[in-house]
């Protein structure tokens, strides 16, 4: 009968527990992806609602948003980088990549931030229109998602410094890093649907 090879620097994702916590963190991903699927195409039947207000095309500006998607996407990056060394021994990379990852995702939510604080100023609010109402809820969504994957990284570096890298820490990073992924590939939809679909007349 032959044995099954355990690699010494990872756990045995097709154990049990392993293999159904990262199922079961796939089927959440498609659910969510059904949530923001279901926005995308309210946004755009509803880009057009302007009550008379401003346009997309009058408010957004395309090059602050691609930076903002450069900034996501360094991010998306150095979590990918972080979980390629999962040793004890390389513990001080990982929370390298990761605190990157994190000032990374400051920035971007800063930017957004700025975004809502510059319409508010102008009176433009979620009440002012049915675009800007799904507007504000696509991109809070998003931005909401990634302060709890932000606040989640915190909590599984601090298990990671007291615990060591033990395979329930490292499942639970694979998840965080899967997740932190999942919301780029989120942002690529928003930033088409959003600001460049949004945009055209």
């Amino acid at each position: 009968m032959e044995k099954s090879i355990i690699h010494p620097d990872f756990p045995d994702t097709h154990s049990d527990v392993s293999s159904k916590t990262i199922f079961g963190f796939w089927v959440y991903l498609m659910t969510d992806l059904v949530m923001f699927a279901s926005f995308f195409a309210c946004f755009v039947v509803l880009r057009h609602g302007t009550f008379g207000g401003p346009t997309a095309a009058d408010l957004f500006h395309l090059p602050y948003a691609l930076v903002e998607s450069l900034v996501l996407l360094g991010s998306s990056f150095s979590v990918g980088i972080a979980m390629l060394s999962p040793r004890r021994e390389k513990q001080k990379k990982m929370v390298f990549w990761f605190g990157l990852s994190f000032v990374l995702g400051l920035v971007f939510l800063f930017m957004q931030v700025s975004e809502f604080k510059s319409l508010f100023s102008q009176g433009y609010t979620w009440q002012t229109s049915a675009f800007l109402s799904a507007y504000y809820t696509v991109i809070g969504l998003h931005s909401l998602h990634l302060l709890v994957a932000m606040a989640l990284l915190v909590l599984f570096l601090w298990q990671m410094s007291r615990w060591g890298l033990v395979p329930m820490v490292l499942r639970r990073l694979t998840c965080l890093r899967i997740f932190w992924q999942f919301l780029y590939l989120i942002w690529i939809f928003t930033f088409t649907f959003v600001y460049i679909i949004g945009s055209t007349r």
